[in-house]
């Protein structure tokens, strides 16, 4: 799990202060400087930031905080994620599925957390809760769910999800099968850099003929 590295203009603070202390915070991570990094999300965090809760719970999700407490980032995740915090929302469902902070591993608990992220607009919620959906992992097997979780993480700009929906739209599987749609993601996937995704729209070009 990754420490939240946020600029001020992506993060809903309280206050220009808060926003101010987050921003020192993260720097003084970046820096090394642990101690200080943990000293101002500390009194941040009583300060009832979320930003400031989520960052704490991964410090000490690392061991880098003395003793360091599974239970206390249990307990500092999900106050931020009761916030709606999305980024502390999408963590939660990873906590569940790896079985972190104490928790046993359980995919269903996870996939609930998941969707409450996707539905918030979180691209990485999205991704999980189409592929746990695809899969039939942790929750029930639908393609057409899948793909419409997909479709959203591709707009958010998720290169694997552009793919993927690219790869169901040809296949028809999950929505109506649409050679153009299917064109249309890949070729945003291979601008985005997919390997795989330019000899998909060569082949597809091939059945069509050029856009």
């Amino acid at each position: 799990m990754r420490l939240l590295l946020v600029t001020v203009a992506l993060t809903i603070l309280a206050s220009t202060a808060a926003a101010a202390g987050i921003d020192d915070a993260i720097a003084a991570y970046e820096r090394g400087e642990l101690a200080a990094a943990r000293s101002a999300f500390t009194r941040l965090s009583r300060s009832g930031v979320p930003a400031a809760d989520y960052n704490l719970a991964v410090m000490h999700l690392r061991g880098e905080v003395p003793h360091a407490s599974a239970r206390e980032a249990l307990r500092l995740m999900t106050r931020a994620a009761n916030t709606g915090f999305v980024t502390a929302i999408y963590g939660l469902g990873q906590l569940h599925e790896l079985g972190q902070a104490g928790l046993p591993v359980d995919l269903p608990e996870a996939n609930r957390w998941y969707l409450r992220a996707a539905q918030a607009g979180s691209v990485d919620g999205q991704v999980a809760i189409a592929t746990a959906h695809y899969l039939g992992r942790g929750a029930t097997k639908d393609a057409a769910l899948a793909a419409h979780w997909f479709r959203l993480a591709a707009q958010g700009g998720d290169i694997g999800a552009m793919y993927i929906y690219a790869s169901m739209a040809e296949a028809g599987d999950g929505v109506t099968r649409d050679l153009n749609e299917a064109r249309y993601w890949y070729q945003a996937a291979a601008r985005n850099g997919d390997e795989a995704a330019p000899s998909k729209v060569k082949e597809i070009n091939t059945r069509l003929g050029p856009s």
